[in-house]
């Protein structure tokens, strides 16, 4: 990843997000995704809660991941986000999860989002998030 485009969110992996064989349970990485997206956001100057009040949403309409290594209980993880490609009315994000301190990749994927309003049709991302996206 372009490292100018990136945003970093770095956690601790918890117990509850572990399985039985003691690694992070797969689904947790999607979450983690979704961690990397508000705090790209919250960076980048949007704000999704006020984008959620104008009534719009991102809702996630493709997700795809692609585990490398695993995480385990305790391990510090960071989560690098960017935009990919921001489109009038998509947007798709990437991420590449890593080891904290040694930079090992665990996992990338990626998310796609489209634009809806509270009844579910689709719109055009307004202007000023959109913007937002396209300065990544």
């Amino acid at each position: 990843m372009d490292k100018s485009q990136v945003v970093e969110a770095t956690l601790r992996v918890r117990y509850a997000e572990t399985d039985a064989m003691g690694i992070v349970y797969h689904t947790n990485y999607i979450v983690w995704f979704e961690v990397g997206r508000g705090e790209y956001m919250r960076q980048r100057g949007g704000n999704y809660a006020h984008f959620e009040a104008q009534g719009y949403y991102l809702p996630v309409i493709e997700v795809q991941a692609r585990f490398l290594a695993p995480a385990r209980y305790g391990d510090l993880v960071t989560v690098r986000t960017r935009v990919e490609e921001a489109r009038s009315r998509q947007v798709t994000f990437a991420y590449e999860v890593v080891m904290a301190e040694t930079g090992q990749l665990l996992t990338t994927g990626q998310t796609k989002h489209v634009c809806v309003d509270e009844q579910g049709t689709i719109k055009t991302i307004p202007q000023g998030i959109r913007e937002m996206l396209k300065r990544s």
